[in-house]
């Protein structure tokens, strides 16, 4: 595993990442966790399992920080560690509010119709 190089990511509020491999590998086993808990069928569940299981597979097999950057290719290291944090988070909402059940009463008759 590279070093850190950096000393500033240059983004107020967010910093440099001691350990990034270990910390994406501790957020990415939590979310396919909690994901495991959803429905096979659950849009949410087969898109956001693709994205993880792929972004997972990069962290586990490229030790070098910046071209995992680029492998991601979705900014800093720091980042994608953020976001995966935000994914886990509603990853726990989405369990909770389960969106693939049927709603409890039919909506109004024109509720998605616009306009009016």
């Amino acid at each position: 595993m590279a070093g850190v190089l950096k000393k500033t990511t240059g983004l107020v509020g967010l910093a440099v990442s001691q350990n990034p491999h270990e910390h994406l590998r501790v957020l990415y086993t939590k979310i396919l966790t909690t994901l495991q808990k959803m429905p096979q069928d659950a849009a949410y569940r087969k898109y956001t399992e693709q994205l993880v299981n792929e972004r997972f597979g990069h962290v586990k097999t490229e030790p070098d920080v910046e071209k995992l950057e680029k492998k991601i290719n979705c900014g800093q290291i720091e980042e994608v560690i953020f976001q995966a944090e935000c994914e886990l988070a509603l990853s726990r909402k989405m369990s909770e509010w389960k969106p693939w059940e049927p709603l409890m009463e039919e909506p109004p008759p024109n509720q998605w119709k616009w306009p009016i």
